[in-house]
């Protein structure tokens, strides 16, 4: 790129930089966040479709989870990648409306280049878009109702709407149950909610009916030694991130050995160091030991003879749930090992699981940190059960932290879009073209989910405008009759959280995209490489 002044080029950027800039750069950008849009855009819904994922090397992914489709997929346009942080931060806030919000951000920037079509200025769009974002956090806010911890019904509906289809239909009822049950057990006093205690583990091999609710936690490990008890009852347990080894020299380390018997009085003075930390811990009266670190095959056959069970390896995740679950410290030294440092279960077991050992820690008194274990007969569907599972605990985790729900089946957004509309009439100036934008880019969720249950998009549309107007701000699409529903009635429920959370992400990435007038890409270097192969 270069300038000319007084007849003479000023380079300013890089030769090869390319620039693209005005109308040019903003449709090459819409245009990219409006084929991810379209990527997700018919797994929508509870009959949405499912899209198969082939990576590079062969491995294949089966699944309509818009979060896992977008991160998926090998995008480099930069805008498309904003299109992924939509997504992402949809998952990590609410836990499910990942496509809502990446569909909802495509019909933003499809309305707003109509708009700039019309010579309504970028930055005028941008301006309406986040007004109406804020009418409609606050129209949200007062349609929501209030759910409370004890209300399991309810929150089974939520949990059982996250799931519709994603493959947990044929066990909708058992997983709702578990889930609720889950929730129930990790919830704090205060009413937060860590959803990473609720461990979600997979087994491929039986049914989805198999699946469990484990009031404890699921380790998929073996004990260290087979002389070890395969079953403990009334288990008192030590956790530990400290090895239970003697201290080893370095790996360069030399031991020079001078005269006979030196040999043996090193073995000898290796086993006694070995001996010596492994009756530390038997002292303690633990008869679990799980640990973090290693344990070395001297120290393990101590403890065996101890008559203590003994896992090692354990994930920095796994030993924080186990000492939640059991009421044990974590210890980084034997030395300060207390009886109150020891946690408790009532059973700890290691069993056989689709012809893989694992270790269960279970019947403790309060369990505030449980697994759900799934099971399913082919890698792909428990992998998709997972995230349809994953889902559901994160929805029910917030709808308790939040006590706030709506409606679903598109019945907010057509709310919403009624509501938008009476307002543009307020505003004065070109915003309330954006903000009329806005009300018929919300319509596309209700519009898209018709589409793909195979329902008449355009008679769907008519049909909710009616029962909106009639004043019925319940109704949604019914995708068993094709007609606009009461979805109270109906038990779809989703998060308040789902909602405003989509609205907030698809609105900050549009308005972000739209005041981009120049993109500048600079070319790769040739780095030390190129130059050091010239050196040959």
């Amino acid at each position: 790129m270069s300038q000319v002044l007084g007849g003479q080029p000023i380079i300013i950027l890089k030769e090869g930089t390319t620039q693209t800039r005005g109308q040019e750069a903003l449709g090459n950008n819409i245009a990219a966040a409006k084929a991810v849009a379209n990527a997700v855009r018919s797994t929508l819904g509870p009959r949405g479709m499912d899209k198969m994922l082939v990576s590079g090397i062969g491995d294949i992914v089966i699944t309509n989870d818009g979060a896992t489709i977008v991160d998926e997929m090998d995008i480099e346009h930069p805008a498309a990648k904003m299109m992924v942080e939509i997504a992402k931060t949809q998952d990590q806030e609410a836990g499910d409306g990942t496509t809502t919000a990446v569909v909802l951000a495509g019909e933003l920037l499809s309305e707003a280049q109509k708009l700039v079509a019309d010579s309504v200025h970028p930055t005028v769009i941008a301006a309406g878009y986040q007004l109406a974002a804020g009418r409609a956090s606050a129209f949200l806010d007062s349609i929501a109702k209030s759910v409370g911890p004890s209300d399991t019904a309810l929150l089974r509906r939520i949990a059982m709407t996250a799931m519709t289809g994603k493959g947990a239909e044929v066990a909708m009822d058992q997983f709702a149950d578990m889930i609720v049950r889950a929730i129930g057990m990790v919830v704090e006093e205060d009413g937060t909610v860590d959803p990473d205690f609720v461990k979600v583990e997979k087994k491929v091999g039986g049914s989805f009916d198999d699946s469990v609710l484990v009031e404890g936690i699921v380790l998929i490990k073996e004990r260290v030694h087979p002389a070890m008890p395969k079953r403990v009852e009334n288990a008192r347990i030590l956790l530990l991130n400290v090895p239970i080894e003697y201290r080893k020299p370095e790996s360069n380390a030399k031991i020079r050995l001078t005269a006979p018997g030196q040999e043996q009085a090193f073995i000898e003075n290796d086993e006694r160091m070995s001996r010596e930390i492994a009756e530390k811990v038997i002292r303690t009266g633990a008869n679990v030991i799980l640990s973090q670190k290693g344990i070395d095959d001297l120290a393990q056959h101590h403890l065996a003879k101890a008559g203590i069970l003994a896992v090692r390896r354990l994930k920095t995740s796994d030993l924080k749930r186990l000492a939640r679950a059991t009421g044990a410290s974590i210890m980084t030294t034997l030395d300060d090992i207390q009886p109150e440092s020891l946690g408790y279960a009532g059973l700890v077991e290691e069993r056989i699981m689709a012809a893989d050992e694992v270790i269960v820690v279970e019947r403790c008194q309060n369990p505030r940190a449980v697994t759900i274990l799934l099971h399913g007969g082919t890698e792909h569907a428990v992998d998709e059960l997972e995230r349809a599972v994953h889902d559901a605990v994160r929805v029910v985790g917030v709808v308790v932290e939040d006590g706030k729900y709506v409606v679903g089946g598109g019945a907010p957004e057509i709310a919403l879009a009624r509501d938008l509309r009476e307002f543009a009439v307020t505003i004065g100036g070109r915003e309330q073209l954006a903000v009329e934008a806005f009300a018929r880019a919300l319509e596309a969720i209700p519009r898209t989910i018709a589409e793909n249950a195979g329902i008449d998009p355009v008679d769907a549309l008519v049909a909710l405008r009616a029962a909106h107007e009639a004043g019925d701000r319940s109704a949604g699409i019914d995708i068993l009759s094709g007609e606009a529903s009461d979805m109270e009635a109906l038990g779809i429920v989703e998060p308040l959280r789902v909602k405003k959370q989509a609205i907030a992400s698809a609105t900050e990435a549009a308005v972000m995209i739209l005041r981009i007038d120049d993109i500048i890409a600079s070319s790769k270097e040739q780095g030390s490489e190129g130059e050091a192969a010239g050196d040959y």
